[in-house]
């Protein structure tokens, strides 16, 4: 995070965010589920639950998690900032160029199971 913010995408196209201003990476941000604290609470299960995937960070209104690919263990880093109207996310590959959509596929992976 930067200045309270998630950090921006890189110019390449193996990023979103919530908070990116460019169309290309930006995804709509997760909603709430109850409180900031509840929704924050659900989210750490949820990753906890996911395959591949390991929570690095948590802290007030703050999630960092890491995803590895299932072949060459390319990690991804996740990110969720969980606000008082909604929760930003960022999720982005650490190395190469495309993700294929990867990262875009991960956030609504999680805001599907996030609505059930």
């Amino acid at each position: 995070m930067i200045d309270g913010r998630l950090a921006p995408c890189p110019q390449s196209p193996n990023c979103v965010s919530s908070q990116a201003s460019d169309e290309a990476q930006r995804i709509e941000p997760l909603p709430l589920k109850g409180s900031p604290s509840q929704t924050q609470a659900l989210l750490a299960r949820l990753l906890a639950d996911e395959p591949r995937a390991r929570l690095i960070e948590q802290d007030a209104n703050y999630l960092r998690a890491e995803f590895s690919s299932r072949v060459l263990r390319f990690v991804d880093d996740v990110e969720f900032l969980i606000g008082e109207q909604a929760v930003d996310v960022r999720s982005a590959s650490r190395l190469g160029y495309s993700d294929l959509g990867v990262n875009r596929k991960r956030i609504e992976h999680l805001r599907q199971r996030l609505g059930e």
